[in-house]
């Protein structure tokens, strides 16, 4: 009997003592297996965000092929440049006035898409950086944000609109009254709209 009683002892402390390691051993291994899974999530996030902050690299195509639009509209004001200049002699003053009206449009909506291109880059995309100090660099280049940007858009629509209309009048014997008055409330609309962009902007400037 005693020496089951001894065996049966043994036994029971050998137990105790594997259980008394093992508990050890996974007490010791839970805080290392919180921070690693810490460490995993924080890893997904930050490659989450890294992948979110270099999408906006996805407007670059777009910024460029507004350049491509510039070039294009210098191609169309090449063309009615010398349009214009070949029939200086043979057009009339107001065909003459109409042709100079054109190339002014087309300049303001190159305009236009230069503002767009520069600000919306460097809005969205990335300052440029190496062209601080260009003795050539606009004024407003890196001072006018995204609500500038649209104040200057709807400016420079207005004043598309306005040479528009100016156009028509010269030769308004060749619209009904139905075109003028559309055209008119269409310019007008555009006018209250720049009007209400520019109110919004003030009322936000003064709230911040």
């Amino acid at each position: 009997m005693n020496d089951i009683y001894e065996t049966l002892k043994r036994y029971d402390v050998k137990n105790i003592k594997e259980r008394f390691i093992e508990n050890r051993v996974f007490a010791s291994l839970t805080p290392l297996s919180k921070y690693f899974g810490k460490y995993r999530v924080r890893n997904i996030e930050n490659l989450l965000e890294t992948m979110i902050f270099a999408s906006r690299w996805l407007l670059t195509p777009f910024y460029v092929g507004l350049v491509i639009g510039i070039l294009l509209l210098l191609v169309k004001f090449t063309q009615e440049l010398i349009h214009v200049v070949w029939h200086i002699f043979s057009f009339s003053e107001n065909e003459i006035i109409l042709g100079i009206l054109s190339l002014i449009d087309i300049s303001l909506i190159a305009n236009l898409l230069l503002i767009i291109i520069f600000i919306g880059y460097e809005s969205f995309v990335s300052k440029i950086q190496h062209m601080q100090t260009h003795i050539d660099r606009p004024e407003w280049m890196g001072q006018v944000d995204f609500s500038g940007m649209k104040i200057k858009l709807i400016g420079s629509i207005v004043a598309i609109s306005a040479i528009e209309l100016l156009k028509i009048f010269i030769d308004v014997k060749a619209y009904s009254n139905t075109e003028l008055g559309w055209k008119v409330g269409i310019h007008g609309m555009l006018v209250v709209s720049g009007l209400m962009f520019a109110l919004m902007d003030r009322i936000s400037v003064k709230h911040k």
